[in-house]
């Protein structure tokens, strides 16, 4: 049923690409802190190389991810098959973040497009690439992409979104350093 793969070949590739809903999950050190579990969508993944995938964090309520790499690097991400065979995707590793004063910047964002609101890329070296069977997973028809986030962002501007980021991105739930 599952599968460890060495790298990203075409087969995952090709199934990573076709999803339009991905998790990403991290946790502190801490055995009190919170474990976080976040849904992403909107065309913001991309994979770079054989074990190299980047996303582009968007500003939202909380930092859960951008505190939890910072402090300790642990990442995975998951992707289902909602429509078509079954199958789960987890990408498990090393992330990092590189935000909009990092050398690596401009590179990185080039291979997205264009969105108000963005805070960050999120780099995963993978270590471990593997697939399992996705049977229990429901099938579900995809309808369109949620375009409240990015119109809230463009509502805001970019010195609303910075005020935003200082307000309720500066830490995590647990504390841990966010941005700033």
């Amino acid at each position: 049923m599952g599968k460890l793969f060495a790298a990203i070949d075409d087969d995952l590739r090709a199934f990573i690409t076709a999803q339009r809903m991905f998790f990403v999950a991290t946790a502190p050190l801490s055995a009190d802190g919170h474990v976080n579990l976040s849904p992403k969508g909107l065309d913001s993944f991309r994979v770079l190389g054989p074990t190299t995938v980047a996303y582009l964090d968007l500003t939202g309520s909380g930092v859960e991810t951008i505190a939890h790499l910072r402090e300790n690097g642990r990442l995975t991400v998951m992707f289902c098959a909602f429509e078509g065979r079954p199958r789960i995707v987890r990408l498990q590793g090393r992330g990092r973040v590189v935000t909009p004063t990092d050398a690596e910047w401009a590179e990185l964002s080039g291979h997205f497009p264009a969105m108000p609101g963005v805070r960050s890329v999120i780099v995963l070296d993978a270590d471990r690439i593997s697939d399992s069977c996705g049977y229990g997973v429901p099938r579900y028809e995809f309808v369109g992409d949620r375009e409240q986030l990015p119109a809230w962002a463009e509502k805001k501007g970019p010195d609303g979104v910075k005020e935003y980021q200082a307000r309720k991105n500066a830490a995590s739930i647990d504390g841990l350093p966010g941005l700033g």
